[in-house]
């Protein structure tokens, strides 16, 4: 048996008292220290003299107690849409279905210990699920757990603090960007052999966007007079969604870039009078229908010029890639780089390609030498940017 007051959290002003008796356990705030330790004090006494639990019969306590499953139908209809994006939702949906209601739906949400969240976890990694999939997994309870948390049902969150679950696994290299000789194969092909999607598939390549930003571009978000593109939106499954990083941005246009998306413009209105349409659509690119481009479409034609190719296959999102492997290799300024993917710092861009920055410690390196051995010793003369991603493609 144990009763104690504490402070929660720590310099609160908040003060609560706990209760451990006959293997159960339960949590009341009460408000400042003096009236908590004389509540601590009534209930010590209660339990010592009467033997009596202080908690309801544990038969119509479960029958009162929410359940996890409850609180995460809460969490997934009223939380999650308010603060994340359609996708997310969606993600989270399916990790409560598939992987956390089937092991603690039915539990009671003020029973759910944190071995209990533990144990869950480590189930899924013996299973041979990511570590970023458990990750998610776990975010998911913690978002559940806090909405109880916030109901006061439950004094902490079990998914906090849970300690160590996997080892720490060094990060493989995820992607595989052409260089610019095979760039100019894949868009030669495409421009031959699938006209009316060069455009789109330039347009990725020339400026890095996402594969949902590109889809989701209005003829209203591109300055042919300053020659940009604001970056408004991203479209995901036919749904709208914000940019990935919450914020919309601005990537310049290439000369040939700008050419290209002024003659689809102009073709674009063709269109419109001959189709009959009872306006030009404000998306950049459409179907034969007008209307926005779907993703597995799109994958399905990229696929299809990579193979007419004779490439070796890449994903997608690897264009993105290689607009920024083919910028930084040729010494552009990698400030300027992040700037144009939309990332949130510069050292989030340099910690994805540095080892592509061509030679970028050698005069380092070299200051290690004696003071007259650059005198005395010339500088040999290679091809180091080709050497470089030669060994950069040889990379597992």
């Amino acid at each position: 048996m144990g009763v104690k007051v504490r402070e929660k959290p720590k310099n609160s002003g908040v003060w609560w008292v706990f209760i451990n008796h006959q293997g159960r356990r339960k949590a009341k705030k009460i408000g400042n220290k003096r009236a908590a330790e004389s509540v601590a004090k009534q209930i010590e006494a209660k339990l010592a003299l009467s033997g009596m639990n202080l908690l309801e019969d544990k038969k119509k306590q479960e029958s009162k107690a929410s359940t996890f499953e409850e609180y995460a139908s809460t969490w997934i209809k009223v939380t999650v849409p308010a603060t994340s994006k359609p996708s997310t939702l969606r993600d989270y949906q399916g990790i409560l279905n598939n992987h956390v209601l089937p092991e603690i739906g039915k539990t009671p949400i003020n029973e759910i210990t944190r071995m209990m969240v533990k144990q869950t976890l480590m189930k899924k990694i013996n299973q041979g699920y990511a570590n970023s999939t458990v990750i998610h997994i776990k975010n998911a309870v913690s978002g559940v757990l806090n909405l109880a948390l916030d109901d006061e049902v439950i004094s902490v969150n079990p998914a906090h603090n849970i300690g160590k679950i996997f080892k720490k696994t060094q990060q493989k290299l995820t992607f595989d960007p052409y260089n610019q000789e095979e760039l100019k194969i894949f868009l030669d092909t495409i421009k031959q052999s699938f006209p009316i999607h060069y455009p789109m598939f330039l347009t990725m390549a020339r400026t890095g966007i996402r594969f949902g930003e590109c889809l989701g571009l209005q003829w209203k978000d591109v300055d042919f007079e300053n020659r940009f593109i604001n970056i408004e939106r991203g479209l995901s499954k036919g749904k709208i969604e914000t940019p990935k990083s919450g914020q919309s941005r601005k990537v310049d246009m290439s000369l040939q870039l700008f050419q290209v998306l002024k003659e689809l413009r102009l073709q674009r209105k063709v269109d419109t009078l001959k189709n009959g349409w009872s306006g030009m659509p404000e998306w950049v690119f459409i179907s034969g229908k007008g209307n926005s481009y779907h993703e597995s479409y799109t994958r399905r034609i990229f696929y299809k010029a990579i193979k007419k190719a004779g490439l070796r296959k890449i994903r997608v999102h690897d264009l993105r890639h290689t607009y920024a492997t083919l910028r930084i290799t040729k010494g552009d300024n990698v400030a300027d780089v992040s700037k144009q993917l939309g990332h949130h710092s510069v050292k989030f861009t340099m910690d994805i390609y540095y080892h592509w920055i061509p030679g970028g410690n050698k005069k380092e390196v070299d200051g290690l030498d004696d003071l007259d051995y650059g005198r005395n010793h010339p500088q040999p003369i290679r091809n180091q940017q080709k050497r470089d991603h030669s060994e950069k493609s040889a990379t597992p």
